[in-house]
């Protein structure tokens, strides 16, 4: 028997809190070589594609699986078309089939509040935030978890948008968070900075950031686009992507930065090594740190295990033979 666990399951039963905790153990495990990625698999068809991607991560989790997705061309995905199938470590039995939208806008959040705990100053309190789509709530709301946050900017080219977006965040998070007129003026006075955006052209620059600035860039998967300038990059003293492999095929804008120069790709760290303590976290305090998040599927399975542990004590979710 296998458990199904819908949307609205995953929803009700993954805080923030959880998510964090999961990711956090999935990268210290990768770190200390107790877990697998499997890059994401782009199948492209006529009018859409199909996505596949998956993982292993071993120690308390004890878990590997898939996740697949797919949609439209330029449309968003349905969260009943994205799946995750969630495997035990130990003997290889169908735990779970979780449906993944949820799911999904938790971990990518998660995995920006692991950076931002190893890899921001440990007096960060301002954040701004670009982009107000789906997963935005999440960036931030992470990123307030791991660090003492008083006051968020948050810009989008929409106004409306990013008033809506500032009323319902002050709301939620109990900070203040104002919209910006600029991306400029989003980011100058913030600790962290987080892009969430599926942008084509950078929409922060180098010249902006402050000294001691951590940036979690989680908006791009996509080897044309590109949140953050190449001088965003030469200035970042510390780079950390989730999987470098991947970064490789996927990350627009360190693409651009190691064609143009401006960076190698052996400069390039795995976050993973700096949550298992193999790397250190900050080179200085006024080092300027980045994370390039392209999602792996690692974090869909760490997420998909807690979720799956929590319907169980708590009696969630429909059992169906398989």
């Amino acid at each position: 028997m296998a458990l199904l666990l819908k949307e609205d399951d995953v929803r009700n039963l993954l805080t923030m809190e959880m998510a964090v905790a999961a990711v956090e153990e999935a990268f210290r495990q990768r770190g200390s070589s107790q877990a697998a990625v499997r890059p994401r698999i782009r199948m492209a068809m006529a009018g859409g594609s199909n996505n596949l991607m998956g993982g292993w991560v071993g120690g308390s989790i004890n878990a590997y699986g898939l996740k697949t997705y797919g949609g439209p061309r330029g449309g968003d995905v349905s969260p009943t078309g994205m799946v995750v199938l969630l495997y035990d470590g130990s003997n290889g039995s169908l735990l779970s089939i979780l449906e993944a939208g949820q799911l999904g806008r938790m971990r990518t959040g998660a995995a920006s509040g692991v950076a931002t705990k190893y890899m921001a100053r440990e007096d960060a309190s301002t954040v701004g935030i670009i982009g107000v789509g789906g997963q935005a709530a999440t960036q931030l709301e992470a990123v307030c978890l791991v660090r003492d946050i008083r006051h968020a900017w948050v810009y989008s080219r929409t106004p409306e948008k990013r008033e809506a977006f500032a009323r319902q965040m002050s709301h939620e998070l109990n900070i203040t968070v104002d919209p910006a007129e600029t991306a400029r003026d989003c980011v100058t006075n913030a600790d962290v900075i987080v892009t969430i955006t599926n942008s084509a052209e950078p929409v922060i620059e180098g010249r902006w950031l402050s000294d001691g600035t951590h940036i979690n860039a989680a908006g791009s998967n996509n080897m044309l686009h590109a949140e953050i300038d190449i001088e965003t990059i030469r200035h970042a003293a510390l780079i950390a992507a989730d999987d470098v492999p991947q970064a490789r095929t996927e990350c627009g804008e360190l693409i651009a930065a190691v064609s143009g120069g401006a960076v190698r790709w052996e400069q390039v760290v795995e976050l993973g090594d700096i949550v298992a303590g193999r790397l250190a976290s900050r080179p200085s305090e006024d080092a300027i740190t980045l994370f390039e998040s392209q999602g792996i599927g690692t974090e869909d399975i760490a997420a998909a295990r807690v979720v799956y542990e929590a319907a169980v004590e708590r009696g969630v979710g429909v059992e169906i033979p398989i």
